[in-house]
């Protein structure tokens, strides 16, 4: 019996799609200690990576269920050995059309970016984190003398001919929130093709941090009001930039079904537990020890769970009662329910955005 056809059979009959994207931690270990972690991430020295095998395996069967992307994250994963030699297999595979490395920047050495260099894959990319446009505040929770050694790593990529496939991923806190447009200003003129923003989850460290708090409405209204205003930030925007409120204000007039997308993006963490997605990190909808089982098996276990998902997600846009009342609802359809478990413990439940994303569907220019 062929075991996976099986598991693909009952997937589909439950409503769901297979996995697409996978993101994949192949370590837990940082060199940094970051005041907003979710996985809460240990010293690379203390923390065992996953053997570059087990990785290849485990991509190996997703790619039987029809796998495109991959994402490569940790941790930081380039304190793992045989990062590179884990990227670059993956870039062999031809099935695998986007591979991207997720990176905290510091590490990126001439070395280092060299190895990216020399993989010549189109569809590689990576992923750096910055979290401000000075080093007061990028340093504020990610520690002294990080700001700096990111914006070196960029400038590497950059030198090396990878600015164009590179983004700087930024996440919204109250105290860096203001510095999106200058920060904005320093990537267009460093060469590097993109800015992608997320609000911080308040998860993991976060969630024990009295000084890390969400961007408040008037900062969102006030960075919407810069897009309309000003010209020279709207055509930096729109060349390199994608911002949640900016975003949710574009498409607002368009629905976007509300649905979640399930195991369409599953998450892989180093200890192998796996979750429908990397904001879904409830422990009920976690498959475990999936590097010492088949795929097919950890799929075939989890569905009962998994397959109500969709249900559930269709359900907050009927019975929230905040949301019936949003006119953001035709949008939003009643939000991540991944965040509203992490903020709540409950997936029936506002997500904690809420008050930011009726920013954007109540804005008028």
């Amino acid at each position: 019996m062929d075991h996976g056809n099986s598991a693909l059979h009952l997937l589909l009959n439950a409503g769901l799609k297979p996995p697409k994207t996978l993101t994949v931690s192949i370590t837990n270990g940082c060199n940094l200690g970051c005041a907003h972690c979710w996985p809460q991430s240990r010293h690379e020295l203390t923390e065992s990576p996953v053997p570059a095998q087990a990785v290849e395996n485990l991509i190996t069967e997703f790619v039987r269920f029809g796998l495109e992307e991959v994402v490569v994250t940790g941790g930081e994963p380039l304190t793992h050995p045989d990062w590179l030699a884990i990227l670059a297999w993956c870039c062999q595979q031809p099935d695998i059309r986007s591979v991207c490395l997720q990176t905290n920047g510091t590490l990126l050495s001439e070395v280092a970016v060299n190895g990216l260099v020399a993989l010549g894959r189109a569809g590689l990319s990576v992923q750096v984190s910055l979290d401000g446009a000075t080093e007061k505040t990028h340093d504020y929770v990610r520690g002294k003398g990080s700001f700096e050694r990111a914006l070196c790593g960029l400038r590497e990529l950059v030198q090396g001919g990878l600015g164009s496939v590179t983004r700087v991923a930024f996440t919204e806190m109250r105290h860096n929130f203001d510095e999106i447009p200058s920060l904005l200003d320093i990537l267009s003129e460093m060469g590097v093709g993109g800015l992608v923003t997320g609000a911080l989850v308040r998860k993991g460290r976060a969630a024990a941090s009295h000084r890390l708090a969400l961007p408040t409405p008037s900062q969102y209204r006030k960075l919407l009001e810069r897009y309309h205003l000003d010209p020279g930030f709207r055509l930096a925007y729109e060349r390199i930039a994608n911002i949640s409120v900016i975003e949710w204000y574009k498409g607002r007039a368009h629905g976007l079904g509300g649905v979640c997308r399930c195991i369409e993006s599953p998450y892989v963490t180093a200890d192998g537990r796996m979750y429908p997605c990397a904001l879904l990190q409830a422990d009920e909808c976690a498959a475990v020890n999936v590097y010492g089982r088949s795929l097919a098996e950890v799929l075939c276990e989890s569905l009962p769970l998994w397959s109500k998902l969709p249900e559930t997600s269709r359900r907050r846009a009927l019975e929230l009662k905040r949301c019936r009342r949003c006119p953001g609802l035709p949008h939003c359809g009643g939000g991540c329910m991944g965040r509203a478990h992490a903020a709540h413990g409950q997936f029936m439940r506002e997500e904690d955005r809420c008050l930011l994303r009726k920013v954007a569907y109540t804005f008028c220019a």
